[in-house]
């Protein structure tokens, strides 16, 4: 690539919607260093301590909040680009990689995950598409729902406070706005669209003026190199650290993973999640037993994990930081840049790819179908259910009163938004606690203390 033209993609990377670059003043910090920073000291950020992962936040100190497992997507989405940038200098400068960029990207990547996980997310995109299931009117509706993804876009670029009303968001840089992008394309609901666009997105269409400048320079449905590492990264930090949770509170039964008789049953269930992606491959069962028999391999070597159960001796946890460890690095070095800048930017080695997938079948299988989690489920959507109804009624009447003064700027500077996205975004600001307190105060079933303001 010819070095006027790496110049120009490389000011068009740092360029931002908003400021000028060349006006940083005394700043130390690189462009995407800021980037990465700004993220980290959000408001945003801090809310994801108080969020699920996969378990309530606050049930028990053992499991991850959505705030540690971004920790751990950040540090293994450096360690891939920092391993890529070793390895392969030519194919990184010819994708712009910044290890900066990608860990800020997987810092980024779970801001918009509302209070109660991916059951509160159902529940929205319910809500928001059809706002009269509350009391709404069909004109409050917003015609692409919601989306976890989708909703962390809306808040880098509109809802998170930095500057003025005329600056709103992060003020980002292109390139770091372009990764946190896993599905760069807006919602395509019509029954004759692409099927994969109608059930994961990354931008509303109010955001799409920010979506098309920061894709300016992408290709296709492609996503940037740094996005892909964002993915992958998510994808390694989901199918290991949550399993090394419910592994020590005995969730997992790793002696009936490990036996034969139960390779038929993990095969299907991880198949059948994998055939909802229309391009699952023909041979996808073969693949995914020989993944299972890889996995079994790695564990057996580790006996007091699929053996003992867990009571945290030196030993176990000796053993367990070494078989997570095994499959991480495994993980990291199964990745390569691809050559071109045109197409997928980024190969990951098919057998790792299938191992993940076997992985994260398990944490489906022996945890999210848990009957005590579904229960627990029933009523958060309940109180997301509730929450919505009062903010769309009020935040329509102007009774700014009933709101939290945190959340009232939502709807005074972003009057030209639909109703039911301002009801949803006050609902995905806030913390579970904050949550559960507020449903009680305004539900009328606990008052609380007037002195006490619930949302900071």
């Amino acid at each position: 690539m010819k070095a006027d033209t790496v110049s120009s993609l490389h000011a068009a990377r740092i360029s931002r919607c908003y400021s000028d670059e060349t006006a940083a003043g005394q700043d130390q910090r690189k462009p995407f260093e800021r980037d990465r920073d700004r993220i980290l000291y959000s408001s945003a950020f801090h809310r994801l301590a108080g969020i699920t992962q996969i378990v309530r936040a606050g049930e028990l100190d053992i499991f991850h909040t959505r705030q540690q497992h971004t920790y751990k997507v950040a540090q293994i989405g450096r360690r891939l680009a920092e391993h890529l940038l070793r390895d392969q200098p030519d194919e990184a400068k010819v994708h712009g990689l910044d290890p900066e960029v990608v860990e800020a990207a997987c810092l980024a990547h779970d801001l918009g995950h509302p209070p109660f996980g991916h059951a509160a997310e159902t529940e929205l995109d319910l809500l928001v598409l059809d706002p009269t299931i509350v009391g709404g009117a069909e004109t409050d509706a917003a015609e692409d729902g919601y989306e976890g993804n989708a909703q962390t876009f809306r808040i880098l670029t509109k809802l998170a406070v930095r500057y003025s009303k005329d600056s709103p968001g992060l003020d980002l840089t292109r390139a770091t706005l372009a990764a946190t992008l896993k599905y760069p394309w807006l919602r395509d609901l019509r029954p004759e669209g692409d099927k994969k666009k109608m059930s994961k997105w990354s931008a509303y269409r109010s955001e799409e003026r920010e979506f098309s400048w920061a894709r300016e320079h992408c290709v296709g449905d492609d996503k940037t190199a740094e996005a892909e590492l964002m993915d992958w990264a998510d994808d390694i930090a989901y199918s290991v650290h949550d399993l090394e949770d419910f592994h020590r509170v005995g969730i997992i039964p790793w002696h009936e993973i490990i036996s034969p008789d139960a390779a038929s049953e993990i095969v299907q269930g991880a198949l059948r999640s994998w055939q909802k992606d229309p391009s699952h491959p023909a041979d996808a069962t073969r693949r995914l037993t020989a993944a299972l028999d890889r996995v079994r391999r790695k564990l057996i070597i580790f006996p007091s994990v699929t053996k003992e159960v867990y009571s945290g001796t030196r030993e176990q946890r000796r053993q367990l930081r070494n078989f997570t460890s095994l499959l991480i690095g495994n993980y990291v070095r199964a990745i390569e840049l691809t050559k071109s800048d045109a197409g997928p930017a980024v190969s990951i080695d098919p057998q790792a790819a299938d191992e993940v997938r076997v992985l994260k079948h398990f944490a489906r299988h022996y945890v999210i179908s848990l009957p005590a989690l579904h229960a627990q489920q029933y009523g958060q959507r309940k109180i997301v259910r509730d929450l919505f109804r009062i903010f769309l009624l009020e935040g329509k009447q102007g009774n700014m009163k009933l709101f939290p003064k945190r959340l009232c700027y939502i709807w005074e500077d972003n009057q030209h938004d639909k109703p039911a996205r301002l009801a949803a975004d006050c609902v995905a600001s806030l913390t579970e606690n904050e949550a559960y307190q507020l449903h009680r105060r305004l539900t009328g079933s606990e008052s609380g203390l007037v002195l006490d303001p619930i949302v900071r």
